[in-house]
């Protein structure tokens, strides 16, 4: 019997891509994969892998029906920071929504993020977390036989790009953030791991309760802690608080950013709702979602950042490490070293 499809919207991106690379590894779908350049290298290297990749484009929501017709499950993830969607990313994420349901999709997964305005009464405007959140009524309400959220958490690899240590002020190297650098607020994880939680919802079907929230997550740190890891990986590394409205002036687009840091210092990265999305998706992954190494220099034994994953809590690593039995990751660049939590 042939397989169902599962449909994927930004499978040549990091969440997307890890996407496809679940659905591939588990093997029960056949996967297809919108693009905007069938004909790309990352395209094409989906083809030898095979993948149906389709010509679509979330900019064109008419195109996006042929990418969804006869596929039972279909995966939808808009790019805030693509310049061709910034503002624009409620109206395309609901587009995409529509075009799913018209072409009669069942299972739609949709990649959201807390609505953070709504959380911090409107004081907070992060657009990139609220824009996606705005569309979690359309999906809703578009009458699917079945709806699932996935939420992905801030990614380690974003500390090999956009994130990356800078020149300080004062000399030296790392970060200069708006918000109190000491404080585990912020919920982490692999990027590609999102692909886990994602496979695992359209494999589990109807035991899956619909309109489930899953939220993926490594563990929950503070500044301090990225910033003691990699200084125990031998990068000479430097974390300063600044006040807002120097942060505001030190880039473009810096108001976004520092809005997104002050909510988490007040809401953390998930929310105040968060530990039941997070059980979710640990529930429906029993082996659960990579961490940071356990064991933080300087941190006393009472300092536990990976609280996510029901693996981080039962292996409580002494700090020699002796527990973590799993083996070691580096994310290329930085070395940052990354193993699954127990």
């Amino acid at each position: 019997m042939a397989k169902s499809i599962v449909s994927v919207i930004g499978g040549t991106g990091l969440q997307g891509g890890g996407v496809v690379n679940a659905l591939l590894a588990q093997g029960e779908f056949k996967v297809r994969v919108a693009s905007r350049n069938p004909a790309s290298a990352a395209a094409r290297a989906l083809s030898a892998r095979d993948v149906e990749v389709v010509h679509a484009d979330l900019l064109d929501p008419g195109s996006l029906v042929a990418a969804f017709e006869g596929a039972y499950g279909a995966f939808v993830v808009t790019n805030f920071w693509d310049p061709t969607q910034g503002a624009r990313e409620e109206e395309i994420g609901a587009a995409a929504v529509g075009s799913a349901r018209e072409a009669g999709v069942e299972h739609l997964i949709w990649s959201t993020l807390p609505d953070a305005e709504k959380l911090s009464g409107g004081r907070r405007k992060v657009m990139h977390f609220s824009g996606k959140a705005h569309v979690d009524a359309v999906v809703r309400n578009a009458g699917f036989a079945r709806h699932t959220f996935v939420q992905a958490p801030m990614y380690f690899q974003t500390f090999l790009g956009q994130m990356a240590p800078q020149p300080l002020p004062d000399g030296g190297r790392g970060w200069a953030v708006p918000m109190d650098p000491s404080k585990r607020v912020i919920h982490a994880g692999d990027v590609s791991e999102v692909g886990k939680a994602v496979a695992a919802a359209f494999s589990a079907r109807g035991r899956l309760p619909n309109g489930n929230v899953l939220a993926v997550c490594g563990g929950i740190y503070s500044w301090n802690d990225f910033v003691l890891t990699l200084r125990a990986l031998g990068h000479d590394v430097e974390i300063v608080r600044v006040p807002a409205e120097a942060y505001d002036r030190s880039f473009p687009g810096a108001p976004e950013i520092r809005e997104t840091f002050q909510y988490f210092e007040e809401q953390t990265y998930f929310g105040p709702q968060r530990e039941g999305p997070i059980a979710a998706a640990n529930a429906l992954v029993p082996g659960g979602f990579t961490g940071r190494s356990q064991g933080l220099p300087g941190a006393g034994t009472s300092a536990r950042p990976d609280q996510c994953s029901r693996r981080s809590r039962s292996s409580r690593a002494g700090h020699d490490g002796s527990r973590n039995r799993s083996p070691s990751r580096r994310l290329h660049g930085l070395g940052l070293q990354v193993v699954p939590a127990e």
